[in-house]
């Protein structure tokens, strides 16, 4: 028999945040992610995306053992400022039983009926700035910190329960020696003069903070017309740039300014810490926090985060500038390897971004949805 309970206790969430461990413990490819991290994540007194999201989290019990586990989530910015009348899924896992998958959407269903929504989609987190996507494609790769990794299984559980494919995210990768910086060094020049534009690099954090603002009011105008973006707000600003922005390498964070000191452009890069984290195993101590340490120091792959152009100098090959300052400093770091987070299957602007790199598609993901009845 399955039982779902919902997670209330301290010693619940943290049952809930460590099923993973025991689900993928065999697996060479899944990332943990921190523990402690991921329970400030779910803290409603700490993370400020509780104040415009409702959510509620369930266990999956059989035999008085936990065989999965999900939240439920309405980001009220998505449903009253977008109209997108949908309940998200995410942090789904579960064991290959489909009627524990059926057992726990039906909670999540429940939950968006009762508000009178029309769809369930996921697995998808609070934001944008979470991770996205069930994997369908690239089970044999391992995965990065921003993603969720899963078993095959997971996609067949939506698609018996009358699930369909609706957003699709493709990853991909290429070696550094791939990049011919003659493709960008020249044009990179004559795009700062045409349009009075300055690149700015950073060797410490605490120079990066006075733009951070800026960044995220970027953000939010350049990914606008993606489908289902819903804006960072001010107080999510604040979140993200404490969490984040410190953790980050500051050489591997790029700005670029008009004459009047407006961010135009900018792009995030990140050490590859995804074989950090496996050697951590969820814990920063004893041995957790050096194993991060030495891969913001060391790692020879460098992970392409963010990357947003305002709407208006989108196709003014400003990304030049940042390809020629990303080049400068991969090559001074000696990187190897450069890899692509989720980018939407139909964000063709992204994607024509990299075409001369010759990048190679090694994963692809994709949201699953389904009306409520």
């Amino acid at each position: 028999m399955i039982e779902i309970k919902e997670v209330f206790s301290k010693k619940e969430m943290k049952e809930f945040v460590k099923f993973p461990f025991e689900l993928y413990k065999d697996n060479k490819n899944w990332v943990p992610p921190l523990i402690q991290e991921e329970l400030e994540t779910f803290d409603k007194t700490k993370n400020p995306v509780f104040q415009t999201a409702d959510t509620h989290f369930y266990l999956a019990y059989k035999n008085n053992k936990i065989v999965g586990r999900v939240v439920a989530i309405i980001n009220w910015d998505e449903v009253n400022i977008l109209g997108k009348k949908k309940v998200r899924f995410g942090w789904f896992d579960v064991i290959d039983d489909i009627e524990v998958t059926k057992a726990l959407l039906e909670k999540v269903t429940a939950f968006g009926a009762a508000h009178n929504l029309e769809n369930i989609e996921g697995p998808m987190g609070f934001s944008n700035l979470d991770k996205v996507g069930c994997l369908i494609e690239g089970f044999d790769e391992r995965g990065l910190m921003i993603t969720w990794y899963n078993f095959p299984y997971y996609a067949t559980h939506f698609e018996q329960l009358g699930y369909a494919k609706e957003k699709v995210y493709l990853e991909s990768k290429f070696p550094f020696s791939n990049i011919d910086p003659t493709n960008f060094q020249r044009i990179a020049d004559m795009i700062e003069k045409r349009y009075e534009l300055t690149h700015l690099n950073f060797t410490k954090t605490k120079d990066i903070m006075p733009y951070v603002d800026k960044m995220f009011d970027l953000f939010n105008s350049s990914y606008a017309t993606l489908q289902s973006f819903v804006p960072i707000n001010d107080i999510q600003i604040e979140y993200f740039k404490k969490k984040y922005i410190s953790f980050i390498n500051p050489e591997f964070i790029k700005f670029i300014m008009d004459k009047d000191d407006k961010m135009v452009a900018f792009s995030i890069v990140m050490p590859d810490f995804a074989e950090a984290l496996q050697k951590a195993k969820g814990k920063l101590f004893p041995f957790g926090f050096y194993h991060l340490l030495q891969a913001r120091k060391k790692s020879k792959t460098a992970v392409f985060y963010l990357i947003g152009v305002l709407p208006e100098y989108q196709s003014k090959g400003v990304t030049s500038i940042i390809f020629n300052e990303n080049h400068k400093t991969f090559t001074e770091l000696g990187i190897e390897t450069c890899m692509r987070t989720p980018e939407l299957e139909d964000n063709h602007a992204v994607h024509n971004l990299w075409k001369h790199f010759d990048p190679v598609y090694h994963k692809k993901r994709c949201t699953f949805i389904k009306e409520l009845k």
